[in-house]
């Protein structure tokens, strides 16, 4: 595609060299005709006599030699301590006795040049995926929240005034673990998030059991259902619940694919595990929290605001977006 500044588009060097070469025109009148100069009305020309219209368009202007290019066994190298041991351009280049701005233009070229690109597992480049359809697949996962006592946690209290309001509950309450240490307990979240939308469900739980798990899944699928999505697939990792045969059982009883990830591999399932970080963030750190119950109760209103309100850096939009013709779209 030509330039912003170009002289000449494909259509309008057509033109000169027709005038040249099949009108016989001058080539100094033509030049001036088109504001270009003589040398550039007679490449054209030339060009038209030797190829037709084909030889009207751009080329690229990459040289046919590059004698001064990297060499490729100095970029394996390049790419090798990139991928291995994450070493940056200067001390690659200190390494292999090179400028680092060459060490960089390999980098760039080889889209290796930021390190969120690639895995810090197995130091392979990131591949990112989406399925194309909402339904297609989910995600689910359960994260886990310390409860807060009441009168606070110690996120924005003191650890001993933490302590002191932890105390006070378990008296209140007679709830205390072992070494009678109050027992505050834990939230068990089970999420589910959609892979093509990033439409999140979320539930409060009191244990991570097959049978809760279930029953998760079954008022996400319902949920939605009533959005006009229909649930093809889900994917787990590979904790108990998962694993289990009522697991399975209950995924063909709603016409559900499973499917897990591989062991020792959150990254697969890396799109529910950045939504726990941001539903950390966003809702359960987020603010001063009396009590627990304060907290949950909040829940329903950050997932309402995540799901219709908040722009997705992924989407570019609320995730509800994507989800064509739903009713109530903008409240």
């Amino acid at each position: 595609m030509s330039h912003a500044n170009a002289a000449l588009t494909p259509r309008a060097r057509l033109r000169l060299a027709k005038l040249i070469v099949e009108d016989r025109w001058t080539v100094a009148v033509a030049a001036k005709m088109f504001m270009v100069s003589p040398p550039t009305a007679r490449k054209w020309a030339a060009r038209f006599r030797a190829e037709g219209p084909a030889g009207m368009i751009d080329r690229s202007s990459r040289p046919r030699s590059m004698p001064a290019r990297t060499p490729p066994a100095v970029v394996r190298r390049i790419v090798k301590a990139r991928w291995r041991r994450r070493l940056g351009p200067a001390q690659i280049a200190g390494e292999l006795g090179m400028p680092a701005s060459t060490v960089h233009a390999v980098l760039v070229r080889c889209r290796l040049n930021r390190l969120s690109r690639i895995d810090r597992v197995t130091g392979e480049p990131i591949r990112r995926y989406e399925h194309d359809y909402p339904g297609s697949m989910i995600h689910v996962d359960v994260t886990k929240f310390g409860n807060i006592p009441d009168g606070g946690g110690h996120r924005f209290l003191t650890r001993q005034q933490s302590k002191a309001n932890g105390r006070a509950q378990a008296l209140r309450t007679g709830q205390r673990g072992r070494q009678y240490r109050p027992l505050i307990g834990t939230a068990f979240l089970h999420t589910v998030i959609d892979d093509h939308s990033r439409v999140a469900y979320a539930e409060i739980c009191s244990d991570e059991k097959a049978a809760t798990a279930i029953g998760v899944l079954h008022r996400a699928v319902a949920w939605f259902a009533a959005r006009g999505v229909t649930v093809e697939r889900v994917l787990s990792d590979n904790g108990s619940a998962y694993r289990s045969h009522a697991w399975a059982d209950a995924c063909t009883a709603l016409s559900i694919r499973p499917k897990r990830t591989r062991p020792y591999r959150p990254q697969t399932n890396g799109k529910i595990e950045r939504f726990h970080r941001t539903l950390a963030d966003g809702w359960a750190y987020a603010r001063f929290y009396e009590s627990e119950t304060e907290r949950r109760a909040a829940l329903p209103a950050w997932m309402h605001f995540y799901n219709h309100h908040r722009h997705h850096s992924a989407v570019g939009a609320p995730p509800i977006s994507r989800l064509n013709n739903l009713p109530g779209h903008h409240n």
